[in-house]
């Protein structure tokens, strides 16, 4: 997931701040940006969530790193 590892970067944010955005722990996050362990569809939308962009930019749907609006 070079996408999720590039977005985290480009925030400033850590594994460990991540762990506490999404409740994500910090191990398994790691796995997920080393391509190790795959994402749920809750995973994905927390971390979605806390990096300010949308499922389908993490999955490689979409280029726009904007998200969707909510409703």
């Amino acid at each position: 997931m070079n996408r999720v590892k590039e977005l985290r970067k480009e925030r400033g944010y850590t594994q460990i701040k991540m762990q506490h955005l999404t409740g994500i722990d910090q191990s398994d996050y790691s796995k997920i940006e080393n391509g190790k362990r795959y994402l749920t569809f809750e995973q994905c939308r927390k971390i979605a969530v806390a990096l300010n962009t949308s499922m389908d930019y993490l999955a490689g749907l979409t280029d726009e790193k904007k998200p969707y609006p909510r409703v």
